[in-house]
């Protein structure tokens, strides 16, 4: 049960609480901490593992909560602690300019399942503010992620595999939360790149991905058919398969024949 019984929880932010410490020990004891670290969480609910956090040697936690009933709960119960600063609304909100004193930061999170993919391209784009970090997401999207071909792989899994390095962590039932979600869930630690491979018109490259997958049973050739692109100097046999069977080279190969 939630520490605080006066706080009701919020369907509309998702609100599932973490009540497993070995799951929280295997989180922390994943990233490096150390007496210099910048660390924050995103959406602390009632601090189960904010406390977590604050018993390890670090400078600073910056904590997002959109509920502001559970940010003020959290700056009460922890908020003698001076490292600590409670910051009452939405993560996807922040100008992470913000971020940048004390770059690099680690994010040790349990995330909202309903907002997963927004706060990972968030991650993204800020990647420069970040040294690395582990999250709970939904099991089902922590196998997408890692995916590199088949059922599932599509774009979620080419963009965030090629601007970091993540690895599946612990898997974790239901009954690790109050209450407990109808999913499974899993820890997942992730890196930015220190080298990222350049890639010509990035941002209308991303949009390709996106049409290629955008009817992942169909054939490359009918996905691509209704957009404008010169696909003649394509090879038919990649035109026949699906975007499921093609490889991140076998994009950026034909990104290139596009743009040549």
């Amino acid at each position: 049960m939630p520490i605080s019984k006066n706080i009701r929880l919020k369907k509309k932010f998702g609100q599932h609480f973490l009540r497993d410490k070995s799951v929280v020990d295997a989180a922390i004891d994943r990233v490096s901490i150390s007496n210099e670290a910048s660390v924050f969480e995103i959406g602390c609910g009632d601090g189960f593992l904010t406390r977590e956090i604050l018993k390890t040697n670090i400078a600073r936690l910056w904590v997002f909560e959109i509920d502001p009933e559970w940010a003020s709960y959290v700056k009460q119960k922890f908020g003698s602690d001076e490292r600590l600063t409670i910051f009452d609304e939405n993560i996807l909100d922040v100008d992470f300019e913000l971020f940048k004193e004390h770059k690099p930061w680690t994010l040790i999170a349990n995330l909202p399942y309903q907002i997963t993919f927004p706060i990972l391209y968030m991650l993204q784009r800020n990647r420069n503010m970040i040294a690395e970090g582990v999250v709970m997401i939904q099991e089902e999207v922590a196998k997408k992620i890692v995916k590199t071909k088949g059922r599932g792989y599509g774009y979620p899994s080419l963009f965030l595999q090629h601007y970091f390095d993540i690895e599946l962590m612990r898997k974790v039932p239901p009954s690790a939360f109050y209450p407990p979600p109808k999913v499974f869930s899993r820890l997942i630690y992730f890196k930015p790149k220190s080298s990222v491979k350049e890639i010509t018109e990035e941002k209308k490259f991303w949009k390709f991905i996106k049409i290629c997958f955008r009817q992942p049973r169909r054939t490359l050739r009918n996905n691509l058919s209704q957009a404008h692109f010169n696909i003649e100097n394509f090879d038919k046999k990649i035109l026949a398969m699906r975007a499921q069977q093609l490889a991140m080279s076998d994009f950026l190969h034909l990104w290139d024949l596009l743009n040549n």
